[in-house]
């Protein structure tokens, strides 16, 4: 940057301007426009080394290229709908972390990783950059090309990740967080500066995946097993219980006229909001990766178990008022209950994942403060 610094690009000072932040003033003492940014700025770079916020600058703008691109399928496709949510929730984390990260940049000493694993780890950052770069140039010149469309939205989406978590990794400076040495391999790496800054950022960056539309053909594969999934089901349990009907492909036929159980009936719509549900929620409150991975497993499971007790509902409903009882709001309101019900299930499971919770239901000693660190 060749001594270029953010206060050095706007900020003029005049005559009565005080040292540092405090004010930032422009010819004989008059406010710049960007005085609110500055003081934004300064309370924001306490503790933060300013690569790394200029580096999170440009992550900023990516992100705003994304958002404009997704907008369009956020409105043409209502299984992406919750996308309106995502750059709302992705700033949310970013600041709810803003503490743990500062608390990093704080950290004492050199790193202990050791020279050959910080090759390969240096190296591994370099890849998953250049990828990443390469994805999202390829994904902007489709999309300069062809307009939105499916796969150039899906590659920014794909080479976003690899571009932010790359640049943040190498404005990182070297560090150790904790006085004591790790003395396992796992806590060598959580124990490193780098890795553990880029560890923040994985919600932000990896959601835009969720929220950019899936391919067609992966859609439609998808769509279709759990389509047939369901008509399978709700086939078997209705004649268990003797009440029968007659399956003819995704149509079942009951006495009162034909039911047809089309593509928004398979859950994907479900799917994928209930997905993104499960990862804002292990985001936030779940520190350890297998527990947030278990709880985006059970918010998949619970999409599932929530759309086929819809579909047999459904099937009940017009089993004993006729199909054309569950057209319209019934059917949509009933979507909308799979997702509600999927995040009290999530929020139900919360308290499941504290140690400290289990051991007060099984009456164990709590553990002392020493060791429940980590």
């Amino acid at each position: 940057m060749g001594g270029v610094t953010f206060e050095r690009l706007f900020i003029r000072r005049g005559p009565d301007c005080r040292r540092g932040l405090e004010i930032a003033c422009g010819r004989e003492g008059e406010p710049l426009i960007f005085a609110p940014l500055v003081k934004l700025f300064a309370h924001l770079k306490q503790d933060i080394p300013e690569r790394f916020l200029i580096a999170l600058a440009v992550g900023l703008a990516f992100v705003g290229f994304i958002t404009l691109d997704q907008i369009h399928w956020w409105r043409l496709k209502p299984d992406y709908a919750f996308g309106w949510l995502v750059p709302v929730f992705v700033l949310y984390v970013v600041a709810d972390r803003w503490s743990r990260l500062r608390e990093i940049f704080r950290a004492a000493g050199p790193s202990m990783l050791s020279r050959p694993l910080r090759g390969f780890v240096s190296g591994a950052a370099v890849l998953t950059l250049s990828l990443g770069l390469l994805l999202f140039l390829f994904g902007a010149v489709y999309r300069a090309g062809f307009g939105s469309t499916q796969p150039g939205s899906l590659t920014l989406a794909v080479g976003f990740p690899g571009v932010l978590l790359g640049m943040l990794y190498f404005n990182v400076p070297d560090g150790r967080i904790g006085a004591e040495p790790p003395v396992s391999l796992w806590g060598v790496l959580r124990a490193d500066a780098r890795l553990r800054a880029v560890a923040l950022f994985l919600f932000p960056a990896l959601i835009w995946i969720l929220s950019a539309p899936l391919l067609d053909a992966v859609e439609n594969a998808v769509s279709l097993f759990l389509l047939r999934k369901v008509v399978t089901v709700v086939f078997t349990v209705f004649n268990v219980l003797g009440f029968p009907m007659i399956q003819e492909g995704n149509v079942l036929v009951l006495p009162q006229g034909r039911v047809g159980v089309v593509d928004a009936c398979s859950g994907i719509r479900s799917l994928t909001g209930c997905l993104f549900a499960g990862a804002f929620l292990s985001a936030v409150y779940l520190e350890h990766l297998w527990k947030k991975i278990l709880l985006i497993a059970a918010a998949m499971g619970f999409s599932i178990l929530a759309n086929l007790f819809r579909s047999l509902f459904l099937t009940s409903w017009a089993y004993a008022y006729g199909p054309a009882a569950i057209e319209g709001s019934l059917h949509d309101i009933t979507g909308l209950a799979v997702l509600g019900l999927t995040v009290v299930g999530l929020f139900g499971l919360l308290p499941f994942f504290s140690g400290a919770n289990w051991r007060r239901w099984l009456r164990l000693k709590p553990r002392p403060a020493t060791a429940a660190g980590a």
